[in-house]
């Protein structure tokens, strides 16, 4: 059995395949934990649920818990293979039914859900974004503010600034104290942030929101974080190579990662120029260069080798290739 749930606020729409019936639960505790002893019962093969901004962690939560194979998945995605099957409409009951068949065509890999210490970091990191966006956005009011009737206003705004700098200070406190209070996370954060141009957000970014680190080959992990070039050929056409998708808070954090790395990491400065010397423009080296740090650091977890002078030179053809 394949099983489709369509989160909203208040209910569950669930759909079946291939018997295709369809029935609704609350997203409640007793709503969910009749649809998890159902489930026990009935032992589907996959249940896929979408990304709802949160309503779908209690439903998550609970059907892991129970040791069923359950996915989250990308609403994109989903919508995506609905306009592909001819299906434009859109309600509850029809989201149910794509995922389902969504279940039933692709198939997801089950990978495993991040423990409460792991979904702690991620909120928490979640927060610090969060209070860098309206930093900045505050920043910016206080930069337009002109003329004498408006020091109020730029009262006002000096006050929330500092308030905010105060919260993700405190914020970045916090996270540095997680990551010291957990051992493994602690041995991966050193080993991550023993590579140049590597900083502590990075590397905690990196262990909330890309557990898969290590686990994959350096394409699949380039695609997973969306910085691996994507073809665009039709007959005889050939067109530019881009990318696309993948976990964009990952992909934002590496690439400031890397703009510091091309400066700071012998390996990657040299990556760097070298790109630039056959021609490349500056935008695409510094993606080539993401990829290329990404699969450094994918490397170094799976066989849990720091990065030093000797490790780096000895090393040098083989990241060559990576990249």
């Amino acid at each position: 059995m394949l099983v489709g749930i369509d989160v909203a606020k208040a209910e569950l729409v669930v759909a079946a395949r291939p018997s295709g019936e369809r029935w609704t639960v609350a997203n409640d505790e007793r709503g969910v934990r009749t649809l998890v002893d159902r489930f026990r019962i009935d032992r589907p093969d996959l249940i896929v649920l979408e990304a709802t901004g949160g309503y779908e962690l209690l439903c998550v939560g609970a059907l892991a818990s129970a040791g069923l194979p359950v996915v989250v998945v990308n609403p994109r995605q989903v919508r995506d293979f609905a306009k592909a099957t001819g299906q434009l409409a859109k309600t509850d009951r029809i989201d149910a039914d794509v995922l389902a068949l969504f279940a039933e065509r692709v198939r997801p890999e089950v990978r495993p859900l991040p423990d409460a210490a792991a979904q702690e970091l991620e909120a928490l990191l979640a927060r610090r974004r969060q209070l860098l966006e309206m930093l900045q956005a505050e920043r910016n009011r206080l930069g337009q503010v002109f003329g004498r009737g408006k020091q109020p206003v730029k009262k006002s705004l000096k006050g929330h600034i500092a308030f905010l700098e105060r919260e993700l200070r405190i914020t970045d406190s916090d996270l540095g104290e997680m990551i010291r209070q957990t051992p493994a996370w602690r041995e991966r954060d050193d080993l991550l942030q023993s590579v140049p141009g590597v900083g502590p957000i990075l590397s905690r970014t990196l262990l909330a929101d890309l557990p898969e680190l290590g686990r994959l080959s350096r394409r699949e992990i380039a695609k997973l974080v969306g910085v691996a070039p994507l073809s665009r050929d039709s007959g005889t056409m050939r067109g530019r190579r881009f990318v696309q998708g993948g976990r964009a808070t990952v992909r934002g954090v590496l690439y400031m990662a890397a703009l510091v790395a091309t400066k700071r990491n012998a390996v990657i400065r040299e990556f760097y120029q070298r790109l630039l010397r056959a021609g490349k423009p500056k935008k695409l080296a510094l993606v080539a260069c993401m990829r290329k740090l990404l699969a450094i650091l994918n490397t170094m977890v799976r066989t849990a080798e720091p990065w030093s002078v000797t490790w780096s030179a000895t090393n040098a053809d083989r990241l060559r290739i990576l990249a």
